[in-house]
């Protein structure tokens, strides 16, 4: 009897498997083939296969590391994979309301330059957000005697509600207009792909990779800026919804028809905890003729405002509010709170822990850990970069099943 023959591995298969082998470089760093082999439970004939292809794209390099012979001695080099950090230059950005933070990286995620291109205006029309990210780009290139056409990618992080799989921005606080199909402008505008991602997505994006949620499997992190965003990442993957539009943690209802939000909406989390809220309330009593930022506002409040204290004490117990309700749901490994310096002081307070423990489910076991993590819109950037090194890997492994048929 004839034995059939086993079917041939798909385009999509190996696919798979090249990302998965490139993954699993980026994390670990320099690692031979047959431990690559190990870790993914595949065969050192698919893991040789499959590095090849990834060498030929250049997304990869090989390079000799020590060994030693059982008899202690040098012996023959081993061949070790690792990223080829030289083959492309990313760019990052991050459109915050008054810049844009810019940060070009290697293939590797090291910084090559950074840059802040101030705005005009906090919002644009789409044709002008688009523009503008070709200028910001412009000038940043330009600091390391560089051009847009040496960018293999572009990454933008906005706040808003993004379904990043089609660039399609559904709504956001830096755009005129809502429902923006971005996928024409940016090809039309720029020379390389360019990915648009929700900002709070790309900050979990860069923690999982950087920051205190590496090595995490669950864990959430809670952006505080001009609004409130919310990354999810559960079991190592980054959670979106099926629009792109979950986590959508800053326009969660705390309060019936309560204060306006900039979505429209009325009694929103962020329409009491974002920055803007915080300055708006200040400017309904009359106390903020010179109350630009947060920072004011703690600084009246510390001088002995009690205006100004019981705002921030108001954003703290709607915060803990919001927060009790994200362990309710989630059960995290980690709760990361990612901002600005001095922008959410008033959000970890001894009373806004009291507040979360009261609002979670009392059950025989400790609280998921709340970590803060100061830092500014570089690393948002960053995280930015870090998306569109992985959009890019992905765009350069079709290619290869491209160039294959």
């Amino acid at each position: 009897m004839l034995k059939s023959k086993a079917s041939p591995i798909s385009l999509e298969q190996r696919n798979a498997t090249r990302l998965r082998v490139l993954e699993h470089i980026r994390t670990k760093g320099a690692v031979p083939r047959i431990e690559i082999a190990s870790a993914l439970q595949t065969s050192p004939a698919t893991v040789t296969a499959a590095t090849a292809d990834l060498i030929s794209a250049g997304l990869i390099k090989e390079i000799e590391g020590e060994a030693q012979s059982k008899s202690g001695k040098r012996g023959r080099p081993k061949v070790l994979l690792q990223l080829d950090g030289q083959s492309f230059l990313v760019a990052g950005l991050k459109i915050a309301r008054q810049m844009i933070s810019i940060i070009l990286v290697d293939f590797e995620g090291n910084e090559v330059t950074s840059h802040k291109f101030p705005l005009d205006n906090a919002r644009m029309s789409p044709t002008d957000f688009v523009s503008t990210i070709q200028k910001a780009l412009e000038e940043t290139c330009a600091k390391i005697d560089g051009s847009v056409e040496q960018l293999a990618g572009v990454s933008i992080g906005v706040a808003g509600q993004v379904d990043a799989s089609r660039n399609f921005v559904h709504w956001s606080s830096s755009i005129t207009e809502r429902n923006v199909d971005f996928r024409g402008l940016l090809s039309n505008q720029l020379p390389c792909p360019a990915f648009i991602e929700n900002d709070a997505n790309l900050v979990a994006k860069a923690e999982q990779l950087f920051g205190l949620g590496k090595g995490l499997k669950n864990f959430l992190v809670v952006t505080i800026e001009h609004g409130v965003g919310l990354g999810i990442i559960l079991d190592g993957k980054l959670y979106r919804g099926k629009r792109g539009c979950g986590a959508e943690f800053g326009h969660t209802k705390v309060q019936l028809d309560g204060a306006l939000c900039q979505c429209g909406q009325r009694g929103c989390l962020e329409a009491y905890v974002g920055d803007y809220a915080l300055i708006r309330e200040m400017t309904v009593t009359g106390q903020n003729n010179e109350l630009k930022t947060v920072s004011d506002i703690h600084d009246r409040a510390i001088s002995g405002n009690e205006r100004a204290a019981s705002v921030l004490a108001r954003a703290g117990q709607m915060f803990g509010l919001g927060v009790s309700n994200l362990i309710n749901l989630f059960d995290p490994e980690c709760i990361i709170v990612s901002g600005t310096q001095k922008s959410f002081e008033h959000l970890c307070t001894d009373e806004v822990m009291a507040r979360i423990r009261n609002g979670v489910i009392c059950v025989d076991a400790a609280l998921p850990e709340i970590r803060v993590h100061h830092w500014g819109d570089l690393m948002w950037a960053k995280g930015a970069a870090a998306y569109g090194i992985e959009q890019i890997s992905i765009l350069k492994v079709k290619e290869l099943a491209a160039n294959a048929t």
